[in-house]
């Protein structure tokens, strides 16, 4: 296909491959044995790849479901002038995403089938979910909050997140500041009957700085939301994992379990109960291995979760029940 076509540097198709290595070798997708679902990619934080461009890859490598998070803090009105022109935005994107899997189609690429399976085409299930990121905690004003509440209001809303805590290296803001951000969400989301995802990241400089701590006693205090709770880009061990699946959170893992020296998160991935487990990109961040230091697009995720079936099939669990798995809980998590 001619590049031109497309109007892109992205697809890349002229040998039939979508992903290419930083040396320009070809990396075969992955083959999909279920529909994918991509928990957790921006849209909005792309400094390579056209948003409109990564849905229409992700759709052909097989993913059928893209959670969007959405910022009233960060992304309003830094970005975009209003949510309102947030959402109109994403809207274009996808119809473009249509539009030019239309094309793709005229020259025989087409996204995979799964026979036996009824699920939409992902030009028609791109959701979001919106909410201030803990390092906009101290911004969520009534005017932030009433951003929310439109974001909240759109109908590919489907969660309130990311929210939660981070005491990493980038943080500036004090920990209550941070808790009573993720506790006003929490409420929310409570009150909209909204499952949430959080972002939750501890210090490793710092042993009392401990973020996952913290946010499952905020947790237990405030309750889980009815509709489920995300553990968005988990990056730690099975020890810190286990007090979120004892409150009934879901799982997420990403980009970072296929780091070669991820040995404490491929043990987590492997332990973590199936009806509990979820994948994502958190695009453009922590692309898979074999593409890793490129720009990480949703599309990606088809690496992600065949390296996450590899790593459960070592310890017994069948490869084609962890795609499964992982479609079904999304699902059920965003109530699709």
């Amino acid at each position: 296909m001619p590049q031109e076509m497309l109007g892109m540097d992205a697809l890349t198709l002229e040998d039939g491959k979508l992903f290419h290595d930083r040396k320009g070798r070809a990396k075969p997708l992955p083959a999909p044995l279920a529909p994918i679902a991509d928990s957790h990619g921006h849209l909005t934080s792309f400094r390579r790849h056209d948003a409109s461009i990564a849905i229409c890859r992700a759709a052909l490598a097989g993913v059928r479901l893209l959670v969007v998070p959405v910022d009233p803090v960060d992304e309003v009105p830094r970005k975009f002038p209003t949510a309102q022109a947030l959402l109109s935005w994403l809207d274009e994107q996808v119809g473009r995403a249509a539009e030019r899997l239309d094309e793709c189609a005229e020259h025989g690429l087409l996204p995979p089938e799964f026979p036996g399976w009824d699920v939409p085409d992902l030009v028609d299930n791109v959701r979001i979910v919106a909410g201030a990121h803990p390092y906009g905690a101290a911004e969520l004003t009534d005017e932030a909050l009433a951003r929310l509440d439109v974001l909240l209001d759109s109908p590919r809303c489907v969660g309130v997140g990311e929210i939660g805590l981070d005491f990493g290296p980038y943080n500036e803001l004090p920990a209550d500041v941070q808790e009573a951000a993720f506790r006003a969400q929490l409420r929310i989301a409570h009150e909209r009957d909204l499952p949430v995802e959080l972002h939750i990241r501890d210090n490793p400089d710092d042993p009392h700085a401990q973020a996952h701590v913290l946010a499952a006693r905020v947790l237990a205090e405030e309750g889980v939301p009815e509709r489920g709770c995300d553990l968005h880009c988990f990056t730690q061990g099975p020890d810190v994992m286990a007090p979120f699946v004892e409150l009934g959170c879901h799982v997420a893992f990403g980009g970072a379990m296929t780091f070669n020296r991820s040995d404490d998160i491929r043990e987590a991935a492997a332990l973590c109960p199936e009806e509990r487990l979820l994948c994502e990109t958190d695009a453009p961040y922590m692309a898979p291995v074999p593409l890793r230091g490129e720009e990480c697009e949703p599309a990606m995720v088809a690496f992600t979760l065949a390296r996450l079936a590899e790593v459960r099939e070592a310890g017994g669990c069948a490869r084609q029940s962890t795609y499964d798995a992982c479609w079904r809980n999304a699902l059920r998590l965003f109530s699709l």
